[in-house]
């Protein structure tokens, strides 16, 4: 599955319908952005069942605030609609494959258990 571009009407939806979702921040004058865009294209194409977007930073700048962006590219990684993680920095081909297996084996239905628990 090839990566799309989002925008902030699809983000919502997108991060909700899915199982997992990786989003990729960032802009076209960004030297590191434009370095690990192959990395994370190549990844989509390894995961068909992982949902890769990207947001321009530029084009959706209200977006990129309100996400929090501080530094591109930023990668979020979200299982069932739940941010489980969030780092700046263009990660390398290995990492990258790592971080897709951590989420994928991550159980979010149990971490939502336990933190629901310790809020009772």
């Amino acid at each position: 599955m090839a990566t799309r571009d989002i925008t902030a009407a699809d983000f919502n939806d997108t991060i909700n319908d899915n199982d997992i979702v990786l989003v990729d921040f960032w802009a076209s004058w960004c030297g590191p952005c434009k370095a690990f865009a192959p990395t994370f294209a190549a990844s989509s194409e390894k995961h068909p069942d992982v949902v890769y977007v990207k947001v321009d930073t530029e084009a959706e700048q209200q977006l990129a605030a309100a996400a929090d962006i501080r530094s591109i590219p930023t990668l979020m990684a979200f299982k069932k609609g739940k941010l489980v993680f969030n780092q700046a920095g263009a990660l390398p081909p290995a990492a990258l494959e790592d971080l897709v297996q951590q989420v994928k084996d991550f159980d979010i239905d149990a971490a939502i258990a336990a933190q629901e628990d310790g809020q009772s």
